[in-house]
């Protein structure tokens, strides 16, 4: 396979591309679905188009618990089905499709009560590991121990004595969400699907009842004051689908098609505290009244998560209130020997899960299960599900638009494709002190990149060769180095400073500034690839300023109504 480069030369390609001759699957949606479906498709050899509003994982893909699980607590609801399905899934992208992006990760679970409860909670963590090992893609994973509160106490100092009688420890695994996301498009676009970021749909291209396509609206190409300003596309499929998350009751509305289910938001926040905040080896679960809280190793920080309570207000920029925020101290603080403060967090952030709508008014309890439907000729809408099982989804929708083809179309071959940068992962992860010496820069360095990017990481170091201040590392946000900002926009499809600082990488949630000291340089790096004027970098650092601003705010008010108008002081798009 060839590595797709997703700059801007290649997104004005690929809508004209998308515009000039009808395609056989057009999908609607770039987070992990939608990205997973044109990847599916196009890998079956099908003609394939991918359109996102926004950037790619801007919804609820880049904003989850970054964890790839079975589901632990869906044993107790004896959802054995979706836990199997899972566990499998999480296998193959540890061993097989991304395993420069997916990782294991420990976690324990303090257990408060003698006696029963860990007979209780140890066979579920037991059924876990062998549902795990039944499916073929567990072996790689240590299976969960037994421990004592003393060595329990030992792997997690953090925890308050009298908070556990022992422990239970078990693994599971975990990914930046948003840059596997980035990984998907850019292997789908490597098999010759064509793909577009930033392009919205604005209307469904009828011919009597059947669907035969979408209009599009081109956002980098006007001044952004109107809709009229922008380029318009006519993009003609056999099969489209809506693969729009949280937004399919919205996006169902455009065809004045109510469909045949209903997707509700769950809203679920987190917190981003330094490692040295939490003294432990291990990542924690904890129970609460409704579900479960996680705290999540995060390179040099820990990610506290999650709530869940229905959202019904604005979808693109949920807001975390300060009730959400003291939800989640005061949960974590009830095991932590030394409570956290606010002032110990550096970043907050809130996601949307879409959830099917069931009879039950709790959000915890809709399904996590997936639904397709063809409502219309020529329509697939895909919707519910969880990150973990993207690729079951994906496959589920193909099905769906190829029965509507109606011609022989070969299987799906997903389960054996390796995401761009997974193939040679081990090797190079060998041999990266060879390669640091080579590069000229410390073996963490390298082995950073290698996280991101895996085998892909000499793009960014022949960056480093060309322009050798780009292997500086970003003064106010050291992890990264330069010469990443550069390659988000010139192979990942950035084109707005927060894509950068957002989404290719963590430096808005990593940092206590929210990535503000970092907005200047990184748009003045970008600029420099995308084209932009010293107009246009001030712009792009005002809105991002803008944005900060706002979320900080919301997070000061107390409810989700308060804090929602709060986050909507701030300007959705980038004038150009």
């Amino acid at each position: 396979m060839r590595t797709a480069t997703l700059g801007p030369e290649q997104r004005a390609e690929a809508l004209e591309r998308m515009a000039e001759r009808e395609l056989d699957v057009l999908v609607v949606g770039g987070g992990v679905v939608g990205a997973g479906i044109a990847l599916d498709a196009t890998t079956r050899g099908l003609s394939t188009g991918l359109v996102e509003a926004r950037d790619w994982a801007a919804g609820t893909s880049s904003r989850s618990s970054k964890l790839i699980h079975g589901g632990l607590r869906y044993l107790e609801m004896l959802d054995f089905g979706l836990v199997r399905e899972a566990l499998r899934e999480r296998g193959l992208l540890l061993s097989r499709i991304a395993p420069h992006l997916v990782r294991p990760v420990p976690f324990l679970y303090p257990l408060r009560h003698r006696g029963w409860e860990r007979f209780y909670a140890g066979s579920g963590v037991a059924l876990y590991d062998a549902m795990s090992l039944s499916s073929g893609h567990g072996r790689g994973l240590p299976t969960h121990r037994h421990l004592s509160r003393t060595r329990a106490l030992r792997v997690a100092p953090c925890l308050r004595k009298d908070a556990l009688v022992g422990a239970l420890q078990y693994y599971d695994a975990q990914v930046d969400d948003a840059r596997f996301v980035a990984s998907l498009v850019r292997t789908a676009a490597g098999y010759g699907a064509r793909v577009a970021n930033r392009a919205r749909v604005t209307a469904f291209l009828r011919e009597g009842e059947r669907v035969v396509g979408v209009r599009v609206s081109d956002l980098e190409s006007g001044s952004g004051d109107g809709e009229g300003d922008f380029r318009a596309y006519e993009i003609r499929a056999r099969q489209v689908v809506n693969a729009t998350g949280v937004w399919t009751d919205d996006t169902q509305a455009m065809i004045a098609e109510r469909g045949q289910f209903h997707v509700r938001a769950s809203k679920g926040i987190h917190l981003v505290v330094p490692k040295d905040r939490i003294h432990s080896s291990t990542g924690l679960i904890l129970r609460t009244e409704t579900s479960v809280l996680f705290v999540i190793p995060w390179g040099r920080h820990w990610v506290v998560g999650t709530t869940d309570t229905a959202w019904d207000l604005d979808k693109a920029h949920p807001a975390a209130s300060s009730a959400d925020i003291d939800y989640l101290l005061e949960h974590v603080n009830s095991v932590l020997a030394t409570p956290l403060t606010r002032d110990d967090v550096e970043g907050v952030y809130a996601g949307l899960r879409p959830l099917l709508a069931g009879e039950s008014d709790a959000t915890s309890k809709l399904s996590r299960e997936h639904t397709v439907a063809h409502p219309v000729p020529g329509l697939v809408v895909v919707a519910g599900g969880k990150y973990t099982t993207y690729r079951v989804m994906a496959k589920d929708a193909v099905d769906a638009a190829v029965h509507g083809l109606d011609q022989r179309v070969a299987e799906c071959c997903t389960e054996e494709v390796r995401l761009a940068g997974a193939e040679g992962f081990a090797a190079l992860w060998n041999a990266r002190a060879r390669i640091a010496a080579r590069a000229g820069l410390h073996e963490a360095r390298v082995e950073h990149l290698l996280l991101r990017y895996g085998s892909l990481t000499q793009e960014v170091l022949d960056l480093i060769v060309d322009d050798p201040r780009l292997g500086r590392p970003l003064p106010a946000a050291d992890d990264y180095l330069k010469a990443e900002i550069v390659y988000a926009c010139s192979h990942e499809g950035a084109r707005h400073l927060e894509d950068v600082l957002t989404r290719r990488t963590r430096i808005s949630i990593e940092t206590f500034d929210r990535g503000t000291r970092s907005a200047q340089e990184c748009a003045e790096l970008m600029g420099g690839v995308l084209g932009w004027s010293d107009r246009q970098v001030e712009r792009e650092v005002e809105h991002y300023l803008k944005r900060v601003e706002a979320e900080r705010e919301s997070q000061l008010q107390p409810d989700d109504q308060t804090a929602d108008a709060a986050r909507l002081g701030a300007p959705d798009t980038v004038p150009l």
